[in-house]
Order: C-alpha cells, then sequence, then structure tokens
C-alpha cells in the first residue's frame, strides 16, 4: 500500500459527513475552493448577474453561500445567504457586514422550516449537489432549495452519476448524482428550461481552473 492510498484512506476514516466537512474546512482557515475563485468564480458572476438582471429578480436566496467570494461579484437586488457551516455564516456576516441587502442565517437541515423571510424569487445552489455524498442530506437539501423558490432555480453542478467508490478521484465529500433526473421525479410543479455550459470545462490534466460543473435552470410552472 503505498502513501496516497494511507492518506486517502485515513481523510475517509476521518469523515464525518458533508457538514462536519465544511465546518472543519473553514474553521481551518481554508475558502470554498477554486469553483469561487478567479475565472471560474467570474463566470458565474457574469451568467448569474445577466440572469438577475435578464429576469426581474427581486430576491436571491442560497443554499450554500460559503466563504463569499463568489458572492462579492455578485450584482443581486436583495440577498439571503444560507450554510451548513457556523464558521462560513460568521465570515459572511463579518465580509458584508456594511451592505443591509445582504442576510445570513445558519442552515440546519433538521429543523429548517420554509416561511415568508427565507423564500425568494431564485433560488441558487452553486457547487453543492455534488458535495451531497448522503443520500438524506441530499435529498432534504433539495426540499429545501425547491421549496424556498418562488420562480427559478439556477443549480450549478454536475450532472452524472459515479459510483461510490470512484469518489476517492476528487475526495471523499464529492458525489456525482443525476440530480436532474430527480428533480424531473419529485418536484412536479418544477421544469428545466436551460442548460448552460461552463465556458471551463473539466480537464483532468489541469483541474484547479476547470470545473465539471454546468448551470441547469429550472422554472415553475405556472398552476
Amino acid at each position: 500500500m503505498n502513501a496516497k492510498t494511507i492518506r486517502r484512506l485515513w481523510k475517509n476514516l476521518r469523515f464525518r459527513g458533508s457538514a462536519a466537512y465544511w465546518e472543519r474546512r473553514y474553521s481551518r482557515g481554508r475558502t470554498s475552493g477554486s469553483g469561487s475563485q478567479d475565472r471560474l468564480a467570474e463566470f458565474k458572476a457574469e451568467v448569474l448577474n445577466r440572469f438577475v438582471a435578464d429576469n426581474d429578480i427581486g430576491s436571491v436566496i442560497e443554499f450554500g453561500c460559503g466563504d463569499g467570494n463568489q458572492l462579492a461579484l455578485a450584482r443581486y437586488p436583495r440577498y439571503t445567504g444560507l450554510d451548513v457551516s457556523r464558521k462560513a455564516i460568521e465570515l459572511c456576516t463579518e465580509r458584508f457586514a456594511s451592505d443591509p441587502s445582504k442576510t445570513f442565517v445558519h442552515h440546519v437541515p433538521d429543523s429548517f422550516r420554509h416561511r415568508d423571510e427565507l423564500s425568494a424569487d431564485l433560488a441558487l445552489s452553486l457547487d453543492v449537489v455534488y458535495h451531497l455524498v448522503e443520500d438524506d442530506v441530499f435529498e432534504k437539501y433539495m426540499e429545501h432549495l425547491f421549496g424556498a423558490a418562488r420562480r427559478y432555480v439556477v443549480v450549478y453542478s454536475s450532472n452524472h452519476d459515479e459510483p461510490s467508490e470512484s469518489r476517492s478521484a476528487f475526495g471523499i465529500h464529492v458525489r456525482h448524482r443525476r440530480f436532474v433526473d430527480y428533480v424531473e421525479r419529485n418536484f412536479a410543479s418544477w421544469r428545466m428550461v436551460e442548460e448552460i455550459p461552463n465556458r471551463h470545462p473539466f480537464d483532468p490534466e489541469d483541474p484547479r481552473p476547470t470545473s465539471f460543473a454546468n448551470f441547469y435552470v429550472f422554472e415553475r410552472i405556472a398552476e
């Protein structure tokens, strides 16, 4: 057994779930990752800022605001950011303390309840879905995400199934899913209206400035 395999097994043994992973990560001074920095962050901001402007979006709620680096590029009239990490909420609250248009709330999935102040025209999920490795955590997250949206949901994620044993290629905190199929099966009031390809598709030879995620836009169907 080589050193790389031993390190991977050690990390797997220490993994205590998605929420605990991100709390520990932010508490140790690490960032949300390369997806919220540099050209990937700029690409996402360009797409989202245009979408908000073109669709007259008055309010945005994001499930998984992270360290706020992506948010710093956003132009949203009103924003509520949620995260399972208390440390992430502390970081964002401090970073945007002078901006009254932004509010941050600790997301506790087991006690979360939908209410007016936690709903918005647009609900966002950016680089989160493929980090939800537990089935029950994924299912609750999707329920909360779509339940909080009045008009649109935009998800930036991979959309393919990958066996759990392959997760070691990206780390124990990554699990790819065909989440669009899940939405079609479980959220009858919503339909996917657009897929926006990533301008910087994944390159295994140089993965950090690239991404395996695309944008997926869902619209509520009029009842």
